[in-house]
């Protein structure tokens, strides 16, 4: 049962008690869970106008405008940006993708000429023309190559050097820096597992150590911090259960204590999902936490029977709900909260999020053992008759891929590419109904 859905009483009982100790951080969350019902009382029984929960309506046409609007223009607020390029790009392309806008092949062809330009002679991609390659800028410059989809956007992934530059910010522990001589953490390991999976450069020499070093940052309280020995994160909780599975090493986690820490992540007024304990609500882990469940139910259908009919452990109709009626900004762009305005990030991460939570994603376990090394993680599909669609039935929006957060379709195509026969004889199974 979604947020909406809850009675003032009900509400009550879930709200944050603060044992009459307040702090600076539950003051905080009361003030936002105060935000959130403002925002959702236009749907209960003490508003006069007492709107309907179908009518909650995500406003894809002010999305659209918003991220469509980027590609010509950014605002001076996006300077401090200016050495994460290609992160705009990506997020941008993301959620243009998503709602389903063909993107005008004059702004495709510039952007694969933006991000050639950003590549550099040593392999990877840096923020921004002449930096130093980055791992998480490579992460987003070739998934937004990926969404462009166009042979020309794949040709200029120099794949040698590319695999030279992950192999050269790969540390003896197993873990990545996420460029050289700097911070190691657990995104760069997902960055740079998901560039090598999906342009097929996987190799033994990449992966050797990496799964075991993504095991020792599990916590006591079961999710996955940065590096070992510090706090589980949303963020990092997505990276490494990602990476496991790239890796089908998710047998390495303490799976019971890390299902019990992402599902108390999800805020029992708002809905929606916070980062780390005791932290507030905040619309970018409808992505970063919501999207460890689909990995979650696949794991746990390995070993069940039935597998295709498992459900989510969360509450997909109150993730959604959120977004939708406490999320969306007037103008287009989803945002953190109500008190914070809409950005790109949030508008890609928050649109990821819904996506997640209205289609059911499924594994061909059947495919596990034919599938050449690093393929068989990317072999998911949409389980059609599956969606759980909150609010008006015009919010359904396209499946994003839950290892790699591009559209389920890219995904694909830059499988048939990349892989070549051997992906096209397994895609070809896939299709082929059970």
């Amino acid at each position: 049962m979604g947020v909406i859905l809850r009675d003032n009483e009900e509400m009550q009982l879930c709200e944050y008690k603060d044992d009459d100790f307040p702090t600076d951080s539950s003051i905080l969350q009361i003030l936002t869970e105060g935000e959130v019902r403002t925002e959702f009382l236009r749907y209960t029984e003490d508003s006069p106008i007492q709107l309907p929960l179908a009518s909650a309506e995500l406003r894809k046409i002010h999305h659209v405008d918003f991220s469509r609007r980027a590609l010509n223009y950014l605002s001076s607020k996006c300077e401090p940006l200016d050495s994460s390029r290609p992160w705009l790009c990506y997020w941008i392309l993301h959620s243009l993708d998503l709602l389903d806008y063909d993107i005008p092949q004059v702004f495709a062809n510039r952007a694969v000429d933006t991000l050639s330009r950003m590549q550099s002679p040593t392999g990877g991609f840096a923020g921004g023309p002449g930096q130093m390659p980055h791992l998480a800028n490579t992460y987003a410059a070739v998934n937004a190559l990926t969404i462009i989809g166009t042979p020309e956007a794949y040709s200029i992934i120099d794949r040698p050097k590319l695999l030279d530059f992950l192999l050269h910010v790969k540390q003896p522990d197993g873990s990545f820096t996420m460029h050289e001589g700097g911070e190691t953490d657990v995104r760069g390991t997902y960055c740079a597992l998901a560039v090598a999976t999906i342009t097929n450069i996987l190799t033994p020499e990449l992966t050797e150590g990496v799964a075991e070093f993504v095991a020792r940052c599990q916590t006591y309280q079961g999710g996955i911090g940065g590096y070992p020995g510090v706090e589980a994160h949303g963020g990092y909780a997505f990276c490494g259960l990602a990476a496991l599975e790239i890796l089908n090493r998710i047998d390495l986690l303490d799976m019971e204590t890390f299902i019990k820490w992402s599902a108390m992540r999800q805020m029992s007024i708002e809905g929606g999902f916070q980062g780390r304990t005791n932290k507030l609500v905040d619309g970018c882990y409808s992505f970063w936490m919501g999207g460890v469940f689909p990995i979650i139910a696949k794991h746990l259908g390995s070993t069940s029977k039935g597998a295709e009919d498992l459900e989510y452990a969360f509450d997909q109709t109150a993730i959604q709900e959120y977004m939708v009626v406490a999320c969306q900004g007037k103008n287009g762009g989803l945002r953190d909260k109500p008190s914070k305005s809409p950005d790109y990030y949030h508008t890609c991460y928050g649109l990821s999020g819904i996506s997640l939570s209205q289609h059911h994603i499924s594994f061909r376990h059947d495919l596990k053992d034919i599938a050449p090394n690093g393929l068989s993680s990317l072999l998911w599909y949409k389980v059609a008759g599956k969606e759980c669609v909150a609010g008006s039935s015009r919010n359904l929006i396209a499946a994003t891929h839950p290892i790699l957060n591009v559209r389920m379709e890219k995904a694909k195509q830059a499988i048939l590419h990349f892989y070549g026969e051997a992906a096209e004889k397994v895609v070809q199974r896939l299709e082929t109904p059970q």
